[in-house]
């Protein structure tokens, strides 16, 4: 799907923005590749740190420009689950009188922007030495080892 969501998504910005997006797509390929790969020898994991390290600067550009200039907001199942967990917090817990009132009070949708101060985005430079440490993921399995042997003995 990443491979071919680029001719979808060309051109649907305008230019400056497009290209941006074009490639912050062909970055987040390229990576999924070196990630996905089954055996790494000491130049594709030298490779794999690059794409990493490009990822980073490009998403990071992307964040500063494009995500800038367009103003996204929370889709409306988003702002609807948002006002029930309020709602739920505020009549079950014994809360000061002030939140109550912030929390009763209509809001719209709140603004949404991308947020690179996640785990996911901090353990991206990460993969590279874990391959390099500890092998592709490939290699083994965090399935429950009980499961697999009632599979292989019922079936």
């Amino acid at each position: 799907m990443l491979q071919r969501i680029i001719l979808l998504i060309e051109k649907l910005l305008p230019a400056p923005h497009n290209d941006m997006v074009i490639d912050i797509l062909f970055k987040l390929a390229t990576w999924h590749v070196h990630a996905k790969l089954c055996l790494h020898m000491s130049k594709s994991l030298l490779l794999f740190r690059q794409s990493t390290k490009r990822l980073g600067m490009v998403v990071r550009q992307f964040r500063n420009t494009t995500c800038d200039t367009y103003h996204t907001m929370e889709l409306p199942k988003e702002e609807a689950a948002r006002g029930h967990r309020e709602a739920t917090m505020s009549a079950n817990v014994k809360l000061s009188a002030t939140w109550k009132q912030n929390a009763a009070a209509p809001r719209g949708p709140k603004v949404k922007k991308l947020n690179l101060q996640t785990y996911k985005w901090h353990a991206l430079p990460d993969y590279p030495p874990t391959i390099e440490r500890y092998g592709t993921t490939d290699n083994y399995t965090s399935q429950i080892v009980c499961t697999i042997i009632f599979c292989v003995i019922f079936k």
